[in-house]
């Protein structure tokens, strides 16, 4: 089994197109931490919540501030598991308002306050954002309100800064980052966004959950990271018979993710140098027949680049 917190750091530790043996971390190898790098937080696709991988969340580390892309439930438990202190985070984004990628989103800023959190926290995520926002804080105002009494903290809801995006575009420009957000169909849901990270050690693309879309291809030109979710064919059946609403489920899925072969298709129209795969449908574990060799295998038929199966707590730091 692969260490939870293995980190593929290309060179540093010998090449390799998927993950199938322990890794160390750059730390360990170098004594450093690279400026920039992705922690893979929650790898597995959907809303129930198990014992395996934890629902989808990313960040990207870019000179120690913390860039947390979608909050499905168990993302502050995860960047605490990943040694990231919860204040320290400056920036979300959420890629659309399906549960397992808001869930956790207003439970999170107040994590990081009930862990010392003084400075703003800015979100970004399709239109709705704000007004949830609005509503957390309504639904939580009597505690906020006697902690702040009580325990003499600063108010929560003047640091978080939530904006709604409504077009393609650039969203957040720093020193360090530059944020581009980019529509892509999720069906039934229009209001979806792919987000491309520019820093200093390289571009990645995050694919937010995603119908095929060959555009993908086009905004994820070139990069150095494309995180693509995946969905795995085979065992879509085995998934369905289990549930009661399995017939329309199976459609749901078909129509609203990117099959593993397609997911090839992206990355080698895109010309990426390192394709990951995660927010994975069905998720491995449970009895179904979800491997990370079978998931390159599909995806490899139409890819020949790196591949990458991302796992929990899994780093991979830039420049790949």
């Amino acid at each position: 089994m692969i260490d939870r917190r293995g980190l593929l750091i290309g060179a540093a530790v010998g090449a390799a197109t998927s993950v199938s043996t322990p890794f160390r971390t750059l730390a360990q190898v170098t004594g450093n931490k690279p400026r920039t790098r992705i922690v893979f937080l929650g790898t597995k696709g959907g809303p129930r919540v198990g014992t395996g991988a934890s629902n989808p969340a990313n960040a990207v580390i870019v000179n120690g501030t913390p860039y947390v892309i979608d909050c499905g439930m168990g993302v502050s438990r995860q960047l605490v598991s990943a040694g990231i202190p919860l204040p320290s985070v400056k920036y979300i984004f959420i890629s659309h308002h399906h549960s397992d990628h808001n869930l956790e989103y207003g439970n999170l800023v107040y994590n990081a306050w009930a862990a010392g959190l003084s400075t703003s926290v800015h979100s970004f995520g399709p239109a709705g954002l704000e007004a949830m926002t609005k509503t957390y804080w309504e639904l939580n105002r009597f505690d906020v309100d006697t902690r702040i009494e009580d325990e003499g903290r600063p108010d929560p809801r003047k640091l978080l800064i939530a904006k709604d995006i409504t077009e393609d575009g650039v969203v957040l420009q720093t020193d360090d980052v530059k944020v581009t957000a980019f529509r892509t169909p999720h069906p039934p849901i229009t209001d979806n966004f792919a987000y491309k990270f520019e820093t200093p050690d390289g571009t990645i693309v995050f694919s937010s959950d995603t119908a095929y879309n060959p555009k993908l291809a086009k905004f994820a030109g070139g990069v150095d990271v494309l995180v693509h979710e995946v969905l795995y064919l085979p065992a879509v059946d085995q998934l369905v018979q289990r549930t009661k609403n399995g017939a329309t489920l199976k459609k749901h899925l078909l129509d609203s993710h990117t099959a593993a072969e397609d997911v090839g298709r992206i990355a080698s129209a895109a010309g990426v140098k390192t394709l990951v795969l995660s927010h994975i449908v069905p998720p491995p574990g449970d009895g179904l027949d979800v491997t990370e060799e079978g998931l390159t295998a599909a995806v490899r038929t139409n890819f020949s680049g790196r591949i990458i199966v991302a796992r929990d707590l899994m780093e991979l730091a830039l420049p790949v």
